[in-house]
């Protein structure tokens, strides 16, 4: 018979309580390295892997092949969404580089005013094409308990706080790509599957994605699932087999997997995951 205790389950609001101590900046998202090399290197390493697996997204014509004569290449608008997305960080920095429009949700208050605010202009950085309205961010309140990706916006218990830039004529649904980095350790196992069930749902053709980019433990002894749950934030970290077995749970599929190279030293190992 087992002796281990089991491991805590996270709380939602013990978490959100925790992010509203911080610092509504880059610093505060990032545990304290928001100001040195790591920002500028995870979201390069980020776009890279994105284009690897999407390279229609890539906006530069090749010397090779011109970017007009692909097939991939059309006027349709990619749409993204971006969960717990802090200050807006990923969506001004990987998400924009590469997609038309983002939906940015985010649970606690001070940073996602934060994340308005900089989506409206009233910062130095000006994010890419909502001045010129040829790019958009819809702003959306809730916690990713309460969002599901595949249904309206307007029919779930979340706020939707505006949009900037773009304007569409009608009614947007779908994503191209579900981006979730460094949240998904404030869900339960069993609510990480549904969401990850309702994300893939969401997705709006075969070659759409979901990408995971979080922090991984080491597995077990014997190469077993295994989590290590952090009482400050009230958050579990996964090692690479329990990502995986969530992602068999949810019925997805696992198409690339990669470190992020680059960080600094004594900080967990960071994965990212593309799933369809």
């Amino acid at each position: 018979m087992s002796t281990e205790e089991p491991i805590p389950t996270p709380v939602v609001e013990h978490g959100i309580d925790y992010w509203n101590k911080q610092k509504a900046d880059e610093d505060g998202v990032l545990g304290g390295f928001g100001t040195g090399s790591l920002p500028r290197i995870e979201s390069l390493g980020s776009r890279l892997f994105l284009l690897n697996l999407l390279p229609e997204l890539c906006a530069v014509p090749s010397a090779l092949k011109p970017l007009e004569s692909s097939p991939l290449s059309t006027n349709r608008r990619h749409r993204a969404l971006d969960v717990g997305a802090g200050v807006g960080r990923v969506t001004a920095d990987t998400l924009l580089h590469l997609v038309s429009d983002v939906v940015l949700l985010e649970p606690v208050d001070q940073f996602i005013q934060v994340a308005l605010s900089r989506g409206q202009g009233k910062t130095k950085a000006k994010w890419r094409g909502i001045e010129d309205k040829s790019k958009s961010v819809t702003f959306v309140q809730g916690t990713l308990q309460a969002f599901d990706p595949s249904a309206p916006i307007s029919e779930q218990d979340v706020s939707v706080l505006g949009r900037v830039g773009y304007q569409p004529e009608g009614e947007e649904g779908g994503f191209d790509v579900v981006w979730c980095q460094w949240c998904l350790g404030h869900l339960s196992d069993p609510d990480l599957i549904l969401f990850l069930k309702r994300s893939r749902q969401s997705l709006r053709g075969p070659r759409s994605l979901i990408v995971i980019k979080e922090n991984c433990c080491s597995d077990g002894p014997n190469g077993e699932p295994r989590e290590a749950f952090d009482e400050d934030d009230s958050s579990l970290t996964r090692s690479d087999m329990a990502w995986k077995k969530a992602f068999e749970l949810a019925g997805l599929r696992l198409v690339r997997e990669q470190v992020q190279e680059g960080l600094p030293e004594g900080l967990y190992v960071v994965k990212m995951y593309a799933l369809r």
